[in-house]
């Protein structure tokens, strides 16, 4: 059975490989602004995070699938998306991009506790037939030190890594000394549910263990 991930994210290549799987991975063509605009427009209000977060990852897996199965006839298999957000005091927080919002939001956090929400897609693609898909969200609460020092901070945010992953931080990384606890399935807060990928996957009739490479 073959995979795809429809991410370039080494999080969560990762994390399939930890489990068992080697993915082919493909980056979807998905204009995220505009979809989540569209979608916000069409209902006349901003959706919450749990809507947004599934949108997205139904977005990317279905860009991902649809392509792949145009250009491969013979591919069999699966095509894995996901989308994650990071909730706090009601506010939603994605990707920081620069060291000043990274540090912003780190002494915000500190002390707090958060709410990671990640989307799921799974499209099961196969010669012949219309995709089938298969989604869910995954919540998991993030508890920060309260101790954590501003010198800590700028080191942490010196080091580039909060800037590119949902909620400026990391569980599986440099982060973790910093988080205390996380409520919930841990591969949720690295960048998808394992447990809920192989719930979606039973519902479209594929054993998990079947994946494993």
């Amino acid at each position: 059975m073959q995979v795809c991930l429809a991410s370039t994210s080494p999080a969560r290549l990762m994390l399939l490989r930890q489990a068992g799987i080697e993915p082919i991975t493909r980056s979807p063509k998905t204009d995220e602004d505009a979809v989540a605009a569209a979608a916000a427009a069409e209902r006349g209000r901003d959706l919450a995070p749990d809507e947004l977060v599934l949108l997205l990852a139904r977005a990317k897996a279905a860009d991902v699938a649809h392509r792949l199965a145009a250009q491969d006839a013979s591919f069999d298999g699966l095509v894995i998306g996901g989308d994650s957000m990071f909730a706090l005091d009601g506010r939603v927080y994605g990707k920081p991009y620069t060291a000043q919002e990274a540090t912003r939001r780190w002494k915000l956090m500190r002390g707090s506790t958060g709410v990671l929400h990640s989307g799921h897609s799974v499209f099961r693609v196969r010669p012949g037939a219309e995709p089938q898909e298969a989604t869910a969200v995954a919540e998991a609460a993030v508890s920060f030190a309260a101790d954590i020092t501003d010198e800590e901070i700028a080191a942490y945010v010196a080091t580039g890594e909060p800037l590119h992953v949902a909620g400026a931080f990391t569980v599986d990384s440099l982060g973790g000394a910093f988080i205390t606890r996380v409520d919930g399935d841990p591969s949720t807060v690295v960048g998808m549910s394992l447990s809920t990928i192989r719930r979606l996957c039973a519902e479209l009739g594929i054993t998990w263990t079947d994946l494993w490479s």
